[in-house]
């Protein structure tokens, strides 16, 4: 069995392969924080530099998804659906010109999911893409 740690809905996934065909490859960033800094952002790939302390989820949609390494400690036992709403953020995600922004649903991991990810051990950090 393999645990995903990010997932994306179709509305998501759809909006996400609008903003490739736009701006290229990309990269989500969740760094915390409060307000629009609690919202997934996603860049250009080679706008944003990921930290040594990032922890890199997975990969959606062709899209590598990093989380600041103090957001991982609070999230660590969630998993992460990227969604999308209609809306503005106050970010520089590269959606906010659709109207509409990416956001996070959450849910906490089952036992069985939690026992998995406890075996594959720590996820990695720093950049995993270039």
């Amino acid at each position: 069995m393999t645990v995903d740690r990010v997932s994306v809905t179709p509305a998501a996934e759809a909006l996400l392969r609008k903003m490739q065909g736009i701006h290229g490859p990309l990269l989500f960033h969740q760094s915390g924080g409060c307000c629009d800094g609690s919202a997934p952002m996603c860049f250009p790939r080679g706008e944003f530099r990921v930290g040594q302390e990032d922890v890199f989820l997975g990969t959606i949609v062709d899209t590598p998804f990093y989380i600041s390494g103090p957001q991982f400690e609070y999230w660590q036992h969630t998993h992460l659906t990227i969604d999308v709403v209609k809306g503005r953020g106050s970010g520089f995600s590269v959606e906010a010109p659709e109207g509409v922004r990416f956001l996070i649903r959450s849910r906490v991991f089952t036992d069985d999911e939690h026992y998995t990810l406890q075996k594959a051990g720590p996820p990695p950090r720093g950049p995993q893409h270039g």
